[in-house]
């Protein structure tokens, strides 16, 4: 059984920093350099004595910055199935064993005005210790302060999956059929029981590519019955991981802005293309569709697509991008996000 998870709100936001998230690197290399950079001007006296203590202290910092870093990469899913205190206690302690490690390894390079002395040795540990506290502390705090936006946007999600006026407009599609093509209106009336069944159903953080393109492929169907011919659909999926995790009702809102804004204005209809592909790491989501001369985006559809953009954001930070081109007769969506599959 694939492991899902869920957005009941009784279950904590993970406080624990993901240190293989480029954006938890980026800030934890930031803020060690900018304090360091603090620390030096505060004990240097001239522009000359500030240089060599960024020199000496650089080369001390930089190997243990990037070693602990390599180490908390290799035992994230490790730490992320330990309680958070004791997850943050080895945290803690790798980062001042290892500034302990290349503090030997420099020898008297590192080595105080006195000479090499237990105290020096201890305050480094210290202050390597309290720097990773504080910076734990941080993520924390930002993981709590982010809760509740994530939780909106979830909430958003859930109460906007499906338009009203979808579904109006596809039974009255299905009423149009029932007496002339039967079996036509009883397997949309099935893909629609399917829609709304895998969309009112759990929701959850994350879900598999496969299934979000299965709910896509019965909204696609449904609003084909209502458009006929004029709806046409090129998906390219030949290099799509099935089991890539996304969150749900990415896909699904993207279609239905390429439908009612793009292709339902054009009187001749169109196509709409769809491109989903794993390359290096990451997983691409495109979605392009023609669009008619002066077409606004509605507030409401407006919503929706900032919705996509806030839950992305919050789940994966500076990992995910949303990008939005749009030409005088078309509109082009081009998500990527980090690769990540199911997990037993």
């Amino acid at each position: 059984m694939p492991r899902k998870r869920s957005i009941n709100q009784n279950i904590p936001h993970r406080l624990l920093p993901d240190f293989r998230n480029l954006g938890t690197v980026l800030r934890i290399v930031l803020w060690v350099n900018g304090l360091a950079l603090v620390l030096a001007l505060a004990q240097a006296s001239t522009a000359n004595e500030l240089w060599q203590r960024m020199l000496l202290g650089s080369a001390l910092l930089q190997p243990i910055l990037l070693a602990t870093l390599l180490a908390l990469y290799l035992l994230n899913d490790r730490l992320a199935r330990l309680s958070y205190w004791l997850a943050a206690a080895i945290v803690v302690g790798l980062t001042a064993l290892l500034t302990s490690v290349f503090s030997h390894l420099g020898g008297e390079l590192f080595a105080g005005p006195l000479g090499w002395t237990g105290f020096d040795e201890a305050r480094r540990l210290l202050l390597a210790a309290a720097l990773a506290a504080a910076l734990l502390l941080y993520f924390r705090w930002r993981a709590l302060a982010m809760s509740p936006a994530l939780q909106d946007a979830r909430l958003q999600a859930l109460q906007a999956r499906i338009r009203p006026h979808f579904l109006f407009n596809s039974i009255n599609a299905v009423l149009a059929i029932v007496r002339s093509e039967p079996k036509r209106a009883e397997t949309a009336l099935e893909d629609m029981a399917d829609l709304f069944r895998m969309a009112m159903g759990g929701a959850h953080d994350l879900v598999a590519l496969k299934d979000e393109v299965a709910l896509a492929e019965r909204y696609l169907a449904l609003e084909q019955l209502r458009l006929g011919e004029r709806l046409q659909v090129r998906w390219q999926t030949r290099d799509m991981p099935p089991d890539a995790l996304i969150p749900p009702l990415v896909l699904q809102p993207l279609l239905e802005n390429a439908v009612y804004h793009g292709v339902e204005p054009l009187a001749a209809g169109g196509i709409i293309e769809i491109k989903l592909y794993g390359k290096d790491g990451q997983l691409h989501l495109e979605v392009l569709n023609p669009l008619a001369p002066g077409v606004a985006v509605s507030e409401g559809n407006h919503l929706a697509l900032s919705n996509i953009r806030e839950r992305l954001a919050l789940l994966f930070d500076v990992e995910a991008e949303y990008r939005v081109t749009r030409n005088a007769d078309s509109y082009h969506v081009h998500i990527v996000i980090p690769l990540r599959s199911e997990q037993p």
